[in-house]
This record gives structure tokens, C-alpha cells and sequence, in this order.
């Protein structure tokens, strides 16, 4: 298994490590701070600094053994043949921290959207700068500014971000805690991880989040579209303009 830092502090940006295992275009490590792609959220890129070069790399996603997480290295990097690295050779992880900031800002502000949408999500995805949900809602009854006005006002009242663990019984028998239908949340030996959004959300949830709302900034809802008979389609996006006055 890979220690995943990411899990204990999403801001640690690198960390010491050692190869525990390499192909032609991957490596694993025995420590990442590295987020594997997973539950909607990208893999994370950085650099993994070796003694003698340097590799870039370009998505992490789950390795084929349990619980070990995968570096997929940019190709130039691999030259077309295998890294050729030693198992125990020391090795830097080093993330794209703004690129990762980026995420932790959207996925938390994605479940604000869950809480202020009075609907079953069916899908979602989070990427640099602008997330989406879908719902299970009947009847096109979503306003954009509405929601974008909701969302920012409990961004700038600034709740705090928690986490806690539970066992799985107790998820099984709250399923209200697993707030999308095409995800489930990873069970870490037996154990779901729960985000709590001080006074205004709990769901399981493996993904990295920042420390309080206030950290996400303002927000826009871009569109909302209609993707089915009773599927809306809700994108939230970054207000880079808001954010400069």
C-alpha cells in the first residue's frame, strides 16, 4: 500500500520517499502526497525529483494492488522504455499546488451546491476552476443567480471544514450520507471518511477539501442545462472578476 498523505494533510505539497515500483511510464511510491484520480476529482501532476533527473509528472490515478496509488510520468521522461528505477532508489514528490488549490476550492464548493439543491445527484465532475453536478429534479425550478447568490453568501460566512471516521455498518445504515448515485466513497479497511461543513452539510467523502469556505472565493453558476427528462445539469465556476475587487 501507498501512504497517502493527501488523507491526513491536503496541504502538504511534497514528501520524502522511496520507489516501491516502476514500469515503462509509472511509478509507485511508499508515500505520495499525490491524489489518485477518483469519486469525480482529477489526479493530481507535479514533478517526482530523482538524485540524477527530474519527472514530470502528468496524472496519478489507483495502482493495480490494493490500496497503491500510480504516477504516470510525461512519455519524453520514459523515452520509450522502462524507468529502470530501483525499488528503494529516494524520490521527491513535489505536487502542482496551485493547480491542486484549485480542486480542494471546487470540490468543497460542490458540496455547498449539493446543500442548496433540493435534489438526488446522479453525476459530477470536478475539474481546474469550474465543477458540475446533476440532479434528479423534474421540472426545470433552478435560478442561477439564486444559487450563485446562496453559494456565495455561505462562502463568505467562512464555515469551517471537519472529518471523521466511521465504520462501515454505520454508513450502510445511513445511506443520507452518500450524497451522489455514480460514487461511492472509499472504504479504507472498513472505515469511511466523513467531510462536515460546519452547519450545513455531512456526506462521505474520500476527496481533498480547504479548511473553511471562505477559503473557496466567489463563485459564478455558469449555465444550467436540461441533460434528460428529469436530469439538470448545474456548472459552477470561479469569479475571477469578483475576486480582484
Amino acid at each position: 500500500m501507498t501512504e497517502a498523505v493527501f488523507r491526513s494533510d491536503p496541504y502538504q505539497r511534497e514528501v520524502e520517499s522511496v520507489v516501491t515500483a516502476s514500469g515503462e511510464a509509472w511509478v509507485e511510491l511508499a508515500a505520495t502526497v499525490f491524489y489518485p484520480m477518483g469519486g469525480g476529482q482529477p489526479g493530481d501532476t507535479g514533478r517526482l525529483v530523482l538524485p540524477d533527473r527530474t519527472l514530470e509528472v502528468v496524472d496519478t490515478k489507483k495502482g493495480d494492488a490494493p490500496g497503491s496509488i500510480r504516477h504516470l510520468v510525461a512519455p519524453t521522461a520514459a523515452d520509450g522504455a522502462a524507468l529502470g528505477l530501483a525499488v528503494g532508489t529516494p524520490i521527491r514528490a513535489v505536487l502542482d499546488w496551485e493547480r491542486r488549490h484549485r480542486l480542494m476550492r471546487m470540490h468543497t464548493c460542490l458540496h455547498l451546491l449539493c446543500r442548496a439543491v433540493d435534489g438526488v445527484v446522479t453525476g459530477g465532475q470536478i475539474g481546474d476552476g469550474k465543477g458540475r453536478l446533476d440532479f434528479d429534479i423534474p421540472e426545470s425550478t433552478l435560478d442561477k443567480q439564486a444559487l450563485a447568490d446562496q453559494l456565495n453568501a455561505w462562502i463568505a460566512e467562512d464555515h469551517a471544514l471537519s472529518e471523521r471516521w466511521i465504520e462501515a455498518a454505520e454508513l450502510d445504515a445511513r445511506p443520507d450520507l452518500v450524497k451522489t448515485m455514480s460514487v461511492q466513497p472509499p472504504r479504507d479497511g472498513g472505515r469511511i471518511r466523513l467531510i462536515e461543513i460546519d452547519g450545513l452539510d455531512l456526506q462521505a467523502c474520500g476527496g481533498t477539501h480547504v479548511r473553511s469556505t471562505a477559503e473557496i472565493g466567489p463563485v459564478e453558476v455558469a449555465k444550467i442545462e436540461k441533460k434528460g427528462r428529469q436530469n439538470r445539469r448545474v456548472q459552477v465556476i470561479f469569479d475571477a472578476a469578483a475576486a480582484m475587487r
